[in-house]
C-alpha cells in the first residue's frame, strides 16, 4: 500500500451490533470511496487502499475529481496531549489530523455516547 497525501477528509464510523459490528471509514467528497475494518485503525489502512483504487480509477476514465471540501480549525492543547497524539498517530502509521479527525468524528457519532447535563434547577414551594 502506498500512503497517499490528500486534503480529502475520511469519516469514520462505529457499526452497530445489528449492522455486524466494526468500523466504516469514508471520504465524503468522493462518492462510494470507503473501507471496512474491524478496528478504526484497520478500516483507517483500508481507507487508503480505497482511496488510492478511486484515485487511479477516475485518472483512468479521465474524469474530473470533485474539490475537497475542508473547514479551517485550529484548537490549543497542551503540549503533552498533543505529544501523545503524535505518538499515537506515527504508531498507526496515519497523519495526526487524519487521527484527531477521526477520534472526534467516533466520538461524536457515538449512540451510546452518555450526555453531560447539569441537573435542572427546581424551585422548592412551600406545602400549603
Amino acid at each position: 500500500m502506498t500512503k497517499t497525501k490528500t486534503a480529502y477528509p475520511v469519516l469514520l464510523r462505529k457499526f452497530t451490533q445489528a449492522e455486524g459490528g466494526g468500523y466504516l471509514a469514508e471520504f465524503p467528497d468522493l462518492p462510494g470511496c470507503m473501507a471496512e475494518g474491524e478496528t478504526p485503525e484497520e478500516a483507517l489502512r483500508e481507507s487508503q487502499d480505497a482511496l488510492q483504487s478511486y484515485l487511479a480509477s477516475v485518472k483512468a476514465h479521465g474524469d474530473k475529481l470533485p474539490a475537497p471540501t475542508e473547514a479551517v480549525w485550529r484548537q490549543r492543547a497542551p503540549k503533552s496531549l498533543h505529544r501523545r497524539l503524535q505518538i499515537e498517530a506515527e504508531r498507526e502509521g496515519v497523519s495526526f489530523n487524519t487521527l484527531v479527525i477521526s477520534m472526534l468524528a467516533e466520538s461524536v457519532g457515538r449512540k451510546d455516547a452518555t450526555v453531560l447535563r447539569a441537573p435542572a434547577r427546581t424551585t422548592a414551594r412551600p406545602r400549603k
